[in-house]
């Protein structure tokens, strides 16, 4: 569907550019963008080697498995129907500590396996189990202690202190995860009177 609405929106600004015959604004914005997206990409890419390096860095020496640790009380709480020593469970763990350490790159892979483990694991076959929804939401909050991307994105544009925006993104995403936490147990409790 996206890929149609692209489709769509490229059309559009080629009809525009020719019925107001800007054709050469077209051109060069193209040019323009697609040296700008290169230059981008470059920028970006010492930041998230860094931190993907930091990330490898940190599963080596364990440090990874001690913050699943830490994070597998809460996660027991948040997804009763996962078992705690389950393939499900720790791909869940995993997932979670990627993005908390900001490493939404790494984190995406994680969380396909994580979501195909709970799909295994689930009774419900044709529709996500609370556990599932849960996971979306605390994924779609992403709590980071380190927005590396946000931070590369923003060194890109020129900003001469890409992480002042450190205490913004853990207020608002610590109050978005909260939220949607409540909100997911309080729909499922819904959901489970409902139909009991």
């Amino acid at each position: 569907m996206l890929g149609y609405i692209w489709f769509f929106m490229i059309i559009v600004s080629i009809v525009c550019s020719v019925v107001t015959g800007r054709t050469d604004t077209l051109t060069s914005s193209v040019t323009e963008g697609a040296d700008k997206a290169v230059r981008l990409l470059i920028s970006m890419a010492g930041v998230m080697c860094l931190w993907t390096g930091m990330m490898k860095i940190a599963d080596k020496s364990g440090a990874t498995k001690i913050i699943s640790k830490m994070l597998s009380p809460i996660l027991r709480f948040l997804m009763p129907d996962l078992q705690p020593e389950s393939p499900a469970m720790q791909a869940v763990s995993a997932n979670i500590t990627a993005n908390i350490l900001g490493l939404g790159n790494a984190a995406t892979p994680l969380g396909i396996k994580a979501m195909q483990e709970m799909q295994r694991s689930s009774r419900l076959k044709d529709r996500p189990d609370p556990s599932m929804i849960m996971f979306v939401v605390i994924n779609t909050a992403s709590v980071q202690l380190i927005p590396a991307t946000a931070a590369a994105l923003r060194q890109a544009a020129g900003s001469s202190d890409p992480y002042s925006i450190l205490p913004f993104v853990w207020m608002t995403s610590a109050a978005a995860l909260i939220v949607g936490i409540i909100l997911t147990k309080l729909c499922s409790s819904a959901r489970r009177y409902k139909i009991g």
